[in-house]
């Protein structure tokens, strides 16, 4: 695991779209591996505390309730969460707390098109949340191709282009 070699890839596409009070990033992200390994990033919990900013008490496959616990450090805060579709290797869609993320994956030529869409209620903290999962998938996308650095969560994403990726995004979605 060597981080000092480790910097973000250029702001993926996104959008944001606002309704009923609640706003939805779009994140998409290729992947040059077919969806049964993405899949399993997405869902084993060993794997999920490799890259993702949460870990999970079960593995997300299948519906039913779990619990996700935020990592930002030594700070550790349980989220109720509940699996409401799982279409192996396809379709993911759960809660985090009040969030909603929904986790599409589909074949291409070249391995997979992963696209996030995640729900939440302020639209102002939309930038931040593509910010975040931008590193997260950074990682995820290094530990698939067998490079891993870590999980890079919380406070420490600062360490790790976090501010800029945010600015970036927030100029992309027209938020302040």
């Amino acid at each position: 695991m060597d981080r000092t070699t480790f910097h973000p890839s250029p702001p993926l596409a996104v959008s944001c779209e606002t309704t009923d009070g609640t706003s939805s990033l779009l994140l998409s992200r290729p992947l040059p591996h077919p969806p049964p390994p993405v899949w399993a990033l997405l869902t084993d919990p060993a794997r999920l505390a490799e890259w993702a900013p949460f870990l999970a008490d079960r593995d997300l496959g299948s519906p039913g309730a779990a619990v996700l616990t935020l990592v930002d450090g030594e700070h550790r805060e349980q989220h109720p969460a509940t699996v409401r579709r799982a279409e192996p290797p396809h379709l993911l869609e759960y809660t985090w707390g009040d969030d909603l993320l929904r986790w599409e994956i589909d074949p291409t030529v070249g391995g997979s098109l992963v696209t996030l869409r995640h729900t939440v209620a302020d639209p102002q903290f939309v930038p931040s949340v593509a910010a975040g999962w931008h590193l997260c998938l950074d990682v995820a996308a290094r530990l698939l191709d067998g490079d891993p650095v870590g999980p890079i969560r919380g406070s420490e994403a600062q360490e790790f282009g976090w501010p800029e990726l945010r600015h970036a995004y927030a100029r992309r979605l027209g938020v302040d």
